[in-house]
């Protein structure tokens, strides 16, 4: 009897072990466009038409390898609407004895595949997912018996079993960690490479007419695209980014530009995730640059320290401490998401240009996601459900193992510490560091109070003031609470009436 191998449209990777031990004369592979996996939050249409299209082009390369591929579209009469429905559709004619699929980035999909078995009444077989460089298993041992969980020493212990930039048990240049290198704001004049781009080819033109047709109520715009949607496209992404934007990558890797999305990031995250690039590939691209004397040490390091260290963490993590993590709530926060945060339609500059962005590309980096979007979030209350799907649903690289820890845990600390050691909240004056945002804002960053005064300000101190009873013992926050304890009670108070009439304008959402 021959297999029947479910394949997810974030596992387009051929190297899954699900495919390299199939028979390819009688197993047959099994790819679908489902409603329910396309709409259980309502994605991006941009992310919809990405996925679609490169689980096409992928399904065309197995087939072209010599796969039996059976691929079912969104609109196709036999589409059954969800993954279970489909393989019992399949399994209906007998020609199966078993499933074989690939563990897969949600914890609701992998419960729901454990019981697969009983529902389908043929074995089921879920691979472990081969393509990270730490299992489950390894960050469970690693994270037993801790009483912190902290990206940095984990990624020690990655950068040592896996010999990334490392002398014998040293790492190189005699640092773990260059970060303090790599957070200069950008200046007027740099001239930055312009990001790897495609034309739409039949098969992709033919998922954003779909898209437009089946998605027009979702988030987001799904032209302009040119995204990669083939493993030889993304591995140009890779390419182009090692040779044309790695060398300044650390330096201007936090900076934030007004009208620049794209700046000297890599953009590889979409393909990373979805399967057509893999991280090993990707680290030791960066490597080389550093050993060819193309790029320097702070780059390199800071690029690797995403994808072995925080990448790798992530996942782990988010396993470790699922289903509790989705439902913490540290600060009981509550207040429900502004709905400038699907238009962009508010004063706030940097939260404009974010959330703009993010609507035009499904995507933004790792800065305005932090430190400008999370960072409101945190500072006004808003309520964790509902923060976690919207990071969900507006970016094309996010799945749920990676976008709860980031969220969760980073953004909002509502884990209570578990991922981050400190709560991630600044005050107007990060924002004008490290951006352009503030000369064209409705708002003044100078200000402190008052209606004019940038919102960031009074309500970063309303939040220590707030939470002084959870965090003032926190080590990392002893120098706020420090600073904290030196202002005048009537600059708290006028703080506290500035940021008080600021949320009573989001709880009846009026413009701000």
């Amino acid at each position: 009897m021959a297999a029947l191998i479910l394949i997810l449209g974030d596992q387009l990777t051929d190297t899954l072990s699900v495919l390299t031990n199939a028979d390819k004369k009688n197993d047959c592979v099994l790819m679908a466009e489902v409603r329910e996996e396309a709409t259980y939050v309502k994605h991006h249409k941009k992310k919809i038409a990405f996925l679609f299209s490169a689980m096409r082009h992928f399904s065309q390369a197995l087939s072209d390898n010599g796969y039996q591929v059976e691929y079912i579209t969104y609109d196709d009469k036999a589409n059954q609407g969800s993954l279970l429905q489909q393989l019992k559709h399949r399994l209906a004619g007998g020609e199966f004895d078993c499933v074989k699929v690939t563990m897969p980035g949600e914890y609701r999909l992998y419960k729901s595949m454990q019981q697969w078995e009983h529902q389908l009444g043929v074995k089921v077989d879920i691979h472990s997912d081969d393509r990270f460089l730490a299992t489950p298993e390894f960050f469970s041992s690693w994270a037993k018996g801790r009483k912190q969980y902290r990206m940095e020493f984990f990624y020690r212990e990655m950068r040592k079993k896996h010999g990334i930039l490392m002398e014998g048990q040293t790492p190189i240049g005699g640092k773990w960690n260059y970060d303090a290198q790599n957070r200069d704001p950008m200046p007027a004049t740099e001239n930055v490479p312009k990001r790897t781009t495609f034309a739409p080819d039949d098969i992709t033109k033919a998922v954003l007419e779909l898209v437009n047709r089946e998605f027009s109520e979702h988030f987001g715009d799904v032209t302009p695209f040119h995204f990669a949607v083939t493993r030889q496209q993304a591995r140009q992404v890779l390419h182009h980014f090692i040779e044309d934007r790695l060398p300044k990558f650390g330096q201007y890797q936090d900076a934030m530009v007004e009208g620049k999305p794209w700046l000297y990031h890599s953009h590889i995250a979409f393909y990373l995730n979805c399967g057509l690039l893999t991280p090993k590939e990707c680290i030791v691209a960066a490597e080389q640059a550093y050993h060819a004397g193309s790029a320097p040490l702070n780059s390199v390091e800071g690029f690797i320290r995403q994808i072995l260290g925080w990448r790798e963490f992530v996942r782990g993590f988010y396993w470790y401490f699922m289903p509790a993590l989705k439902t913490d709530n540290y600060f009981n926060h509550s207040r429900s998401l502004p709905a400038f945060f699907w238009d962009g339609q508010t004063n706030m500059n940097c939260m404009r240009q974010c959330i703009k962005e993010t609507k035009a590309n499904a995507y933004a980096h790792h800065i305005q996601r932090l430190m400008v979007l999370g960072n409101f979030s945190l500072l006004t209350g808003l309520s964790p459900e509902e923060v976690q799907t919207w990071y969900l649903l507006v970016y094309a690289d996010a799945y749920e193992w990676v976008e709860l820890p980031n969220v969760a845990g980073m953004i909002l600390y509502s884990d209570g510490g578990n991922l981050a050691s400190k709560p991630y909240v600044a005050s107007g004056s990060y924002i004008n560091k490290m951006s352009d945002y503030c000369k064209n804002c409705g708002y003044q960053v100078s200000k402190k109070t008052g209606e004019k005064a940038c919102p960031f300000n009074y309500l970063y101190w309303n939040f220590i003031d707030s939470n002084a009873e959870k965090l003032s013992n926190n080590p990392r926050m002893a120098m706020i609470y420090k600073t904290y304890a030196r202002l005048k009670r009537e600059n708290i108070e006028a703080m506290t009436a500035s940021a008080q009439a600021f949320l009573s304008k989001l709880d009846n959402n009026e413009e701000v």
